[in-house]
């Protein structure tokens, strides 16, 4: 019988929970949490993304499944639709988007080469629209009978990492998007 880490188990070593941490005491998220913390919403969502499950409901089959192994994994005691849905809608989003950047960040470090000579950093932005079907995303209304976002996406040319993301309504202009980005001193922007 093999007494190792489960190979989920092994990809989680790689996330800083103490950086997790530090984001989720920034910004109140397990504040009157008892049993289901953002960390272990954290991992069920990952586990997720990793097992390309559809839905939530897909989702807790696949924990559920697993639930001998549910604390090896991380996901804590009571992972339910329920207690997932709630988490989801109302824990602060901050957490997980400034964790991301955290880990965005760490990735450029680890892939800077020097190959491209040029002084700053060369940046691409580029937003993409994407359609949805209206009759399942009616809050993404773009046409009359069409529904779609926006990703608008900063790229590091240097390190081929994304830097930044943001969504937007598929009817916002990209001027608009360029608003939010925070622009290096020496840097260069490639804009299409």
């Amino acid at each position: 019988m093999n007494q190792g880490k489960f190979v989920f188990a092994q990809i989680v070593d790689f996330l800083p929970q103490r950086i997790f941490d530090k984001y989720v005491k920034q910004y109140n998220g397990n504040r009157y949490i008892k049993y289901f913390t953002c960390w272990n919403q954290l991992l069920c969502m990952v586990f997720g993304q990793l097992t390309n499950r559809d839905s939530l409901r897909d989702l807790i089959v696949a924990i559920n499944a697993h639930e001998g192994k549910s604390y090896h994994l991380g996901f804590g005691k009571s992972v339910t639709r329920s207690n997932l849905a709630n988490a989801n809608e109302n824990r602060d989003c901050k957490i997980f988007e400034a964790f991301a950047y955290h880990l965005v960040a760490v990735a450029r470090k680890q892939r800077a080469n020097q190959d491209f000579k040029i002084k700053g950093q060369v940046y691409a932005f580029d937003p993409t629209t994407i359609d949805l079907c209206l009759s399942v995303f009616w809050w993404a209304k773009f046409r009359k009978n069409k529904g779609g976002i926006k990703l608008n996406t900063l790229f590091d040319v240097t390190t081929q990492i994304p830097t930044f993301v943001h969504i937007t309504p598929a009817g916002v202009h990209d001027v608009n998007a360029m608003d939010f980005l925070l622009y290096e001193p020496e840097a260069y922007y490639i804009f299409d």
